[in-house]
């Protein structure tokens, strides 16, 4: 890192007197230092600005965030509604950040059968994969557009695809046309769900209050996969099931028209930021490719040629995406340098093979119910009533243990709940009833997605320097939902390879087999995270004084009584 960096920072000035400041890029270094200055004490710290030779200002590139404009009641009811539209998208879809896409996974057979989709073992994954695949693949680069062209646009942005999508899936008529809706749809809501974090992160600054937002934000997929699996069965059973998508894009559109209103103009934090085009096609491109190959070789088999070849054209485009990112790109969408520290390196496979678990343990669990216990739709959505309750509890729990427990230990806890709950699917007997085992596994599992996701983004955010921030969470979120979906194309190949013929004995046998391969997932994953991630209790409070957002870049750190102020000039 460049020594030129150096930051000050201010003793805590009223909000009002910020903005009777000049803004950053009008003034030079010096003045803007003895301005934020003015009418307080003088600061105990011993650097002052006349000690700072004032630098050469790039032009090109200003980051100036700054303190929201709109009053607390508008602020409120801008969170409100960001929570309330991920509830919706999660319950639409419920692909939230940590589940398997509940409704077209609880309700993904009867969706098959109804679109006149042959429903049997390895042939009707891609219901709950093709949603989390996409969603996945574009929180890989959502969060850096946000950063350019704006947060909020981007959440409208996204909503609206979503909504659009949403709406029309409820008119497909062939099972490949849903499934493309589908992955349509997490097109808009991997585009949503980083930016909609950016922008409760950018309202309002680190200690309880976000603490609480980001408790409600981390709160809603739960509740929209309870509300998603009981609907998706009352609108299959009761209903012609088109009123579940429509009412869902009806929903998510008055949600859109309102949060497009209340917002304020915005001022992108990297307004002349560029984006890194080529990388992100090399790495969206092979992500995909990679998904596809083995969410389809369970219902086409490997030994179909184009299986081998995409397989092989993905393997090659993530190589030209590493080669591309480390010697060629200027603003990497990824930079490599992320993974020269061997507990983040650790990580990205902790979370991305938990994550996985968690896939598995979801669609064979319905899968159990639906096609060997022949439970219906709604009944199978009320049965998982429970991992709401669960993971609503987990999200609470996560956060109380931050500052009492090191991350690793937290992430360990989550992934011993998957392991035990694939344990319980892998092992109940064909007929059983519901409280047995089933229950306690539904409950158990809902700690794993929650504690996972919690702990990895505080080792994540320690793992890195201040300027990768945004790039680390964006992996984890990527992670977590590319996992869910490729979790399922591995086992769906081990259930179909592993089976001959379609009595029930070998659909047991293949289910059997699938939640097994979850256990083993869980396993490496809890051997990676005790063996090889580190990371102390975190007791923070605030925002931090830390490294500069560009390396030859000084930083100015303001601490106001309503919001803190970041500026890089």
């Amino acid at each position: 890192m460049s020594t030129c960096a150096t930051t000050v920072v201010a003793p805590a000035i009223e909000l009002s007197e910020i903005r009777n400041k000049p803004a950053v890029s009008s003034a030079p270094l010096h003045r803007l230092s003895h301005d934020a200055a003015a009418g307080s004490q003088q600061s105990s710290d011993p650097t002052t600005a006349r000690e700072i030779p004032s630098p050469v200002v790039p032009t090109d590139r200003i980051f100036d965030a700054e303190p929201s404009p709109i009053s607390q009641t508008s602020r409120f009811l801008i969170i409100s509604l960001v929570v309330i539209l991920n509830i919706v998208q999660v319950r639409g879809t419920c692909s939230g950040r940590f589940m398997s896409a509940i409704t077209t996974v609880v309700g993904g057979l009867a969706f098959s059968a109804a679109l006149g989709h042959e429903v049997k073992p390895g042939r009707a994954n891609w219901m709950g994969a093709s949603y989390s695949l996409t969603q996945g693949a574009f929180v890989f680069i959502s969060g850096r557009l946000g950063e350019i062209y704006g947060h909020q646009r981007l959440v409208l942005v996204g909503s609206a695809i979503f909504t659009l999508f949403s709406l029309v899936n409820g008119f497909a008529k062939t099972y490949e046309s849903f499934v493309a809706i589908r992955a349509l749809t997490g097109i808009g809501g991997g585009i949503f769900m980083p930016n909609a974090v950016a922008i409760v992160t950018t309202m309002v600054p680190p200690g309880r209050t976000r603490n609480i937002a980001l408790g409600f934000f981390a709160a809603a997929p739960p509740i929209g996969g309870v509300l998603g699996g009981v609907l998706v069965g009352v609108f299959i059973d009761l209903a012609p099931w088109v009123w579940l998508f429509v009412s869902t894009a009806i929903i998510s559109a008055i949600l859109t028209a309102w949060l497009a209103y209340l917002v304020p103009p915005e001022h992108p934090v990297d307004r002349s930021g560029k984006i890194d085009y080529i990388g992100a096609a090399l790495g969206v491109s092979s992500l995909v490719l990679f998904n596809v190959v083995w969410n389809q070789a369970p219902a086409v088999g490997w030994y179909t040629p184009y299986e081998i070849a995409l397989l092989i054209v993905s393997v090659l485009l993530f190589a030209g995406f590493l080669v591309w990112e480390d010697r060629f790109a200027k603003e990497p969408v990824m930079p490599l340098r992320l993974f020269s520290a061997s507990t983040f390196t650790a990580l990205v496979f902790v979370v991305l093979l938990s994550y996985m678990s968690v896939g598995v343990f979801v669609w064979y669990s319905v899968s159990w119910q639906q096609m060997l216990r022949h439970s219906s739709v709604l009944d199978c959505g009320i049965h998982f009533i429970p991992f709401g309750f669960g993971a609503v509890a987990a999200v609470g729990i996560a956060a109380w243990l931050i500052p009492r427990l090191a991350a690793q230990w937290i992430m360990a806890i989550g992934i011993v709940t998957i392991l035990a709950a694939n344990l319980l699917i892998a092992t109940m007997p064909v007929q059983q009833t519901y409280w047995a085992q089933l229950f306690p596994a539904i409950l158990l599992s809902s700690f794993c997605p929650d504690f996972v996701y919690v702990a990895a983004q505080l080792i994540a955010s320690n793992s890195v320097g201040r300027r990768h921030q945004g790039v680390a969470g964006s992996l984890i979120g990527t992670l977590n939902l590319y996992g869910n979906s490729l979790g399922l194309g591995f086992a769906g190949t081990i259930e179909t390879e592993l089976t001959d013929g379609e009595s029930p004995s070998q659909i047991v046998f293949g289910f059997r087999a699938a939640a097994y391969f979850g256990v083993a997932l869980a396993v490496a994953s809890l051997i990676l995270d005790l063996g090889f991630v580190r990371l102390p209790k975190d007791e923070r409070e605030g925002w931090e004084e830390d490294e500069p957002l560009r390396d030859d870049q000084p930083t100015i750190v303001v601490h106001a009584s309503a919001t803190a102020v970041e500026r890089q000039i």
